[in-house]
């Protein structure tokens, strides 16, 4: 390009940089904060390599920027302004990413695009999952997780107790959740694995391979972390699962991680009909000059690149006037005044333990078991509240966190409870029996967040983002409702009781739920 369309480039990416600092400020908070996606302060250098490693293709190619490189960015700043309106900074970032794609591809169109698609998939890979689609992704791999790390502890001829994904060591439990499960190495090795994918010359399902097995890698490396922290705790003390030692170990699995992809690439090269050595089929070149006597000529200004930065400038001057949109925060009082004894239930409170009340990153909360007088079984009373859902922590669904906690989940439906009333309307649960061993349960469930009794765990999201832009509120909670069935015992019974307890705390709930 000319001079000036090199000035209409860089000046399209500071006006979206200026428009984005909140959310870019928020990622790289999020990079040096989560080791889950600490390689992401290493994603722009390793972008900006492979960019410039292929710099003699975009030398020689012609740049005829087209117009959907404009719709793109267009569709980029409705996702952006939408994040800015509900401080959602997830859809701020997603929104960036949109614009990014769309300056680039009005700027060099799509035979150069299609060159940079590694690079921008990469770019991709930096951006923080949403945490409600980070919990469902990692549920099933902190089970796997725990059971492989608890069967190699066993072959060790220790005595450990599994219930779900905590390991119960008898002189400590292990809690598998956010911070020591296979996420931590799984976003690092995908990236690396796409690096490797990248520069390994082979054929189309090799560097596929190395690609996705950096999934069963990182569950294998994780349970052997889990085996070694147990084994360790067991003849050294519960020192040897915190602290230093626990982040030394989390480095040392992600090195063998690493490795065992490398020793994938060259086993994988010594297979097929024209073998090579890892040597000969992994290589990471530099750029090659541009050879004597090549003659350049100036590009054309693109004009879908011209009608991208007029877009940019008119919305970075709005964000730039726009006045805050800070969060209502809804007086409400605390559940440590939530009465105890109301109509016939009489409760006593039931206080987490440190490594849920971690996980679960709630504001206010009670726990407490109910019984009436007789011989019935207790009905455990639990409602999570959030002052703020926007920066992504939100309420867990139970549907996630059953089997987190070694339940099985045999029957899920929805039902309305006719005679419980809330808001006017009949109250609509999500209603589950749930097994462990012989031991069955029943549970209702519900989202109760500003005003609204929302069953359906996207929905939720919805109404957050919803909510978000037009109130100016994301506060919300669940509220969950769990007793045993005796041995024997019909369903209808123990319905009948969640829902008479129901009918008597639902209406309580709006002083510590407010709507």
């Amino acid at each position: 390009m000319t001079p000036l369309g090199w000035v209409l480039l860089v000046g399209a990416l500071g006006l979206l940089a200026i428009a984005s600092i909140p959310a870019l400020r928020a990622a790289v908070d999020t990079w040096l904060e989560l080791p889950e996606y600490s390689h992401g302060l290493l994603i722009p250098l390793v972008c900006a390599f492979l960019v410039w490693q292929r710099r003699l293709d975009f030398a020689t190619m012609q740049f005829r920027g087209v117009w959907s490189g404009l719709l793109l960015a267009l569709l980029g700043l409705l996702l952006h302004l939408a994040g800015r309106l509900s401080a959602l900074l997830i859809l701020q970032q997603y929104g960036f990413l949109l614009i990014l794609y769309g300056i680039l591809l009005a700027a060099v169109g799509w035979p150069a695009f299609r060159r940079l698609w590694v690079p921008l998939l990469l770019l991709a890979l930096a951006i923080p999952l949403p945490q409600f689609v980070l919990k469902n992704f990692s549920a099933q791999m902190q089970l796997l997780s725990s059971a492989i790390g608890v069967w190699f502890i066993r072959l060790f001829g220790i005595s450990v107790f599994l219930e779900g994904n905590v390991i119960d060591l008898g002189v400590y439990k292990l809690q598998v959740a956010e911070a020591c499960d296979g996420l931590r190495y799984l976003f690092p090795l995908m990236t690396l694995g796409l690096i490797m994918a990248y520069f390994y010359r082979a054929p189309l399902w090799k560097r596929a391979l190395v690609l996705l097995s950096s999934v069963p890698i990182t569950i294998l490396m994780n349970s052997f972390r889990i085996a070694v922290i147990g084994l360790t705790v067991q003849h050294w003390g519960i020192g040897m699962a915190e602290g230093f030692l626990h982040e030394f170990q989390g480095w040392v699995v992600f090195m063998a991680s690493a490795a065992l992809m490398v020793g994938e690439m060259a086993l994988l090269s010594r297979l097929g009909r024209e073998p090579t050595t890892l040597r000969q089929a992994f290589a990471i070149e530099l750029p090659a000059p541009l050879p004597r006597g090549t003659t350049t000529q100036p590009r054309s200004i693109p004009q879908p690149l011209v009608a991208v930065v007029g877009l940019l400038a008119v919305y970075a001057a709005s964000v730039h006037l726009w006045p805050e949109r800070p969060e209502l925060r809804q007086a409400r009082t605390p559940f440590a005044a939530f009465p105890l004894a109301f109509d016939a239930w009489h409760g006593q409170l039931n206080p987490m333990e440190s490594i849920y009340l971690d996980a679960l990153k709630l504001d206010d909360y009670i726990m407490a078991d109910f019984t009436r007088p007789g011989v019935e079984p207790p009905v455990n009373f639990y409602v999570a509240w959030y002052d703020s859902q926007r920066a992504g922590q939100s309420a867990h669904s139970p549907r996630t966190c059953i089997p987190g906690g070694g339940w099985r989940i045999t029957d899920l439906r929805q039902t309305e409870l006719s005679a419980v009333q809330v808001a006017g309307l009949p109250l609509r649960v999500n209603r589950a029996v749930i097994e462990h061993g012989s031991d069955r349960q029943l549970v209702y469930y519900w989202f109760q967040q500003r005003g609204r009794i929302v069953t359906n765990e996207y929905r939720v999201k919805w109404y957050i983002l919803v909510d978000a832009i037009q109130r100016r509120r994301s506060d919300g909670a669940m509220v969950r409702l769990i007793t045993p069935l005796k041995p024997g015992e019909d369903l209808a019974r123990a319905d009948r009781r969640l829902s008479e307890f129901a009918a008597s705390v639902a209406p309580r709930l709006s002083p510590y739920v407010p709507q």
